[in-house]
């Protein structure tokens, strides 16, 4: 999940179960919690290990064993800091920090929600290290889903909306009409651009369904008005109704997964195929976009279908390389042996580039059917003639990034066994 998500979803928490008690400090803490986490990327910025964002990423910050640690130094921190905001500037003069137990539970839980929301994603989350290695991964939500975000954010921006300034005159020149008005005009411009990008990256977006969300949008930031209930709802009621609103979101998200993988182990049952892993994982941009993967001992199935889409659905096979000394050799690495605990749907290829021989591992969890070039999270290991290993690597539209690890060649290795792993 994407870090302004992230905290946004940490916002509508502190704002609707802590902040009518414990104000600012309380929306800050939760924020702040649900942020926290991906500080964790530091790591990948500053190592220069091409494995850096798979080694660190989503593990200790991530986890709930640590969960407690990280909450309590934060609130105590925190504990630390106001008073020494209130001394230096007249704006704090009027916050109190809650107490460092309440404190800490508000940080534990952004945090968690942090954890839970990354575990609903592709890329999945260490939730349980350094007990654990194994990411949970749920597949209900791609990295960036439009539609969540949206629903997270709305109930804070109603309140705006709905305030005691307009009370008195909404449907005349007021603050409150003025700003619904610019709340949907900034929805729908945002939902028309959305559209633009997905049709642009070859993802099925209709124009008559961005309509459709502008109408929808409007009638959940105009009805309010009618009688004037909108300014009776609280923010933290506005707050808490979004949090419903999301969980019956994810709910849905769930019952479209199971859908999705039905299709996978219909196709696999049908053509008896032998599966080591199988999945169904979210595309955007709706929840009915779904894309089926298969992984067999001998390649790999992929498929992209809408749900309402009737009929069978039709899967593309991805075939492994032939096993050769080359692949045997690279899965001797350190390196790939890491890459592939982390690769779910992953696909070997191994062939000659300008006299160099290449294995090339490509993780399709992230894949689109339309694009030519390496996926996203394409691992490159490069062997000269001679067998020795020159360099290895991410791959990013088709080149090395920065990321790429030069390896200084080495005697050749004894011939190893022709095997695949």
């Amino acid at each position: 999940m994407d870090p302004v998500t992230h905290g946004i979803a940490g916002a509508l928490l502190g704002k609707g179960y802590f902040s009518e008690r414990y104000g600012r400090v309380a929306v800050f803490a939760a924020t702040l919690g649900a942020v926290f986490p991906d500080v964790d990327v530091a790591a990948d910025i500053v190592s220069r290990d091409p494995l850096a964002i798979v080694k660190y990423h989503r593990a200790i910050t991530h986890s709930f064993v640590a969960l407690p640690v990280f909450a309590f130094l934060l609130a105590l921190l925190t504990r630390l800091t106001v008073p020494w905001l209130k001394k230096r500037s007249e704006r704090f003069r009027d916050i109190e920090s809650p107490p460092l137990a309440m404190l800490s539970l508000i940080y534990g839980i952004g945090i968690a929600s942090h954890i839970v929301l990354d575990g609903m994603t592709s890329f999945g989350t260490r939730m349980w290290y350094p007990l654990s290695s194994r990411r949970v991964a749920w597949d209900l939500l791609f990295i960036i889903d439009l539609t969540f975000m949206a629903i997270l954010l709305l109930p804070q921006l109603l309140p705006w909306i709905y305030s005691d300034a307009g009370r008195d005159a909404f449907h005349g020149p007021s603050k409150s009409r003025r700003r619904a008005w610019q709340i949907w005009i900034w929805f729908s411009v945002g939902t028309l651009a959305a559209w633009l990008l997905t049709k642009a990256a070859s993802y099925p977006f209709r124009l008559w369904v961005a309509a459709l969300i502008s109408v929808i949008l409007a009638g959940v930031i105009f009805l309010p008005a009618i009688n004037r209930w909108g300014f009776r709802v609280t923010r933290s009621g506005w707050c808490q109704a979004g949090t419903v609103a999301a969980i019956v979101y994810l709910f849905c998200c769930a019952l479209a997964h199971h859908a999705a993988l039905l299709r996978a182990k219909t196709f696999a049952d049908t053509n008896h195929i032998e599966t080591l892993r199988i999945g169904a994982l979210p595309i955007p941009p709706s929840l009915l976009d779904w894309g089926d993967a298969i992984r067999s001992p001998d390649g790999l199935y992929e498929a992209q279908f809408d749900l309402r889409t009737p009929g069978p659905t039709d899967f593309r096979f991805i075939p492994d390389s032939p096993p050769d000394p080359f692949i045997a050799r690279a899965f001797a690495l350190s390196e790939v042996k890491l890459y592939w605990q982390f690769a779910r749907f992953p696909s070997i290829r191994s062939f000659l580039e300008d006299g160099d021989h290449i294995v090339e591992l490509g993780e399709n969890r992230f894949t689109d059917s339309q694009r030519r070039s390496p996926q996203p999270f394409t691992y490159r290991v490069v062997f000269d003639s001679a067998g020795h290993l020159i360099e290895q690597g991410w791959l990013t539209n088709g080149r090395p990034t920065r990321r790429v690890r030069q390896i200084v060649p080495q005697p050749p290795a004894p011939p190893a066994p022709k095997s695949s792993p």
